[in-house]
């Protein structure tokens, strides 16, 4: 992204506005009045400086008593550090760059002062929130229902892999919220120069990973959506790592935009312990299949498995398949309502695994999470913070073990000096891990061949492979079904 484009998303916070002639927002429940007098007489908000003391209640940093009792009734009985740093700053109008770790309740950090802003002053689109994963911003969704449980929120998710004209049309009803990836935003926009009116009055812009967003990568997606959006806004940025890009932002806009930071330079969570297992490169499979098969006595209730490729994520789903491992998977070359399917099984804890590529890397929160592996080593040692991120979370203990092979060894050392600490080794006893090294060869044999023939259908691989995939499986479940049906 251009010097100028990134410095253009911290313009002036929005002046206030006069209030127009509307009906008060519908609120639920047995507390109707109490809730709606609240909203209109929240306590001062603290200043964000003083807002690091861990006995602050979310009332004191500002918060109306209804969303401070919507907070209680989801367990959330103290705010956060990054919470603590930053709702003031919201609520006081300021654009604001918050860095923290995963899992330390970002998502509410920017979530309650906006419904609160909301309550006050209803109507659509009221806030635009930008992620890069499309799992992520039906995540976000979720979590910003939750949190408005009080008030009669409407929300719209835009991402790919779903029908755009349902997308357009859910747009133009204006909804208060809308969480997007970049990609499908701008393509409804190209689609239909109308949706454009439907920004025109967007109080807050929300970047969740910043970071990413901010990459080359999303460069032309987040130029078009900037261009529609009014330059008197709130802007806020999120994200677990400090880049360059945004410490550019912070010197460059420091007296505008109000900087939290809650550690220097990439940090995980206290409480995961992270190993590495070594392991020779062509039994890799053997050694995970060993691992899975002891998931109960190592007390995991659930596991993700991060493959390098979209390619291997598929393999090796259709490997544990062939022993008859439940897992899901989740990767780019499914289709997405696919990738949701799996997702929510996975969340249910009705499969106890999940393996993924970098998609499932950021923002994901999954409690039952007590383990992570790297399979494949990422080949950015600032992924691996968001990878083993998934566990650990919220002040959990979490667990994460690293695969490294006589390949990896540099990109181990990278990730150490990027976490500031060492891994430590994790032992197999060999031989027991072998013991059943016949029957995964075996069983891969099958799955190369089922994956081959699965490209060979779906010309050429990718989505089309995994949609032949797909189809497959169902023909396989009908002729068991069948075949039952006829049995004696």
């Amino acid at each position: 992204m251009t010097e100028a484009e990134g410095i253009s998303l911290f313009n002036k916070p929005p002046a206030k506005r006069r209030k127009h002639p509307a009906a008060a927002p519908a609120w639920e429940g047995p507390v109707h009045d109490e809730r709606l007098a609240a909203a209109e007489a929240p306590l001062e908000p603290v200043e964000p400086a003083a807002a690091g003391d861990a006995d602050v209640a979310f009332r004191e940093l500002g918060l109306s008593e209804w969303l401070d009792k919507v907070c209680s009734s989801l367990g959330m009985r103290q705010p956060t550090e990054v919470q603590r740093g930053t709702i003031p700053a919201v609520l006081s109008g300021r654009n604001v760059i918050g860095v923290a770790h995963t899992g330390s309740g970002k998502t509410a950090a920017f979530a309650l002062p906006i419904l609160q802003k909301l309550a006050k002053d209803p109507y659509g689109v009221f806030a635009l929130v930008m992620t890069p994963t499309r799992e992520l911003a039906f995540q976000l969704a979720d979590q910003f229902r939750a949190l408005g449980a009080g008030m009669s929120l409407k929300d719209c998710v835009v991402v790919g892999g779903l029908d755009m004209a349902a997308q357009a049309r859910e747009l133009a009803r204006r909804p208060h919220v809308v969480i997007a990836t970049p990609g499908r935003l701008r393509g409804l926009l190209a689609m239909d120069a109308a949706l454009a009116q439907a920004f025109s009055r967007v109080r807050f812009l929300v970047l969740d990973e910043a970071d990413r967003l901010l990459e080359p990568s999303f460069e032309s997606e987040l130029a078009v959506v900037l261009g529609v959006l009014p330059e008197r806004r709130q802007t806020l940025l999120f994200s677990a790592t400090m880049t360059k890009t945004l410490v550019e932002l912070q010197k460059q806009l420091l007296q505008d935009a109000y900087h939290f930071q809650a550690y220097e330079g990439l940090q995980t969570a206290e409480k995961l312990r992270q190993q590495y297992l070594f392991l020779p490169a062509k039994v890799k499979e053997v050694y995970l299949v060993h691992l899975l098969g002891q998931l109960e006595e190592l007390q995991c209730r659930s596991a993700i498995i991060f493959a390098g490729t979209c390619k291997g994520c598929h393999l090796l789903s259709v490997l544990l398949e062939e022993l008859g491992i439940a897992a899901v998977a989740l990767h780019s070359h499914r289709p997405q309502k696919a990738r949701l399917a799996a997702l929510d099984r996975f969340k249910s804890g009705s499969v106890p695994i999940l393996l993924a590529t970098d998609v499932a890397s950021r923002g994901l929160d999954i409690p039952t999470v007590d383990l992570v592996v790297n399979y494949d080593l990422p080949h950015l040692a600032r992924d691996y913070v968001h990878r083993v991120g998934r566990t650990a979370r919220a002040g959990r203990a979490g667990w994460s073990l690293s695969f490294v092979t006589q390949y990896d060894i540099e990109l181990v050392q990278q990730i150490e000096g990027l976490v500031g600490q060492q891994l430590e080794q994790y032992e197999m006893e060999e031989a027991e891990v072998l013991k059943g090294i016949t029957k995964v060869y075996t069983a891969k044999r099958s799955a190369t061949l089922r994956v081959a023939e699965e490209e060979q259908r779906g010309r050429g691989g990718g989505a089309a492979a995994a949609v032949a995939a797909e189809r497959k499986r169902k023909h396989r479940k009908q002729q068991a079904a069948a075949a039952a049906a006829v049995a004696p």
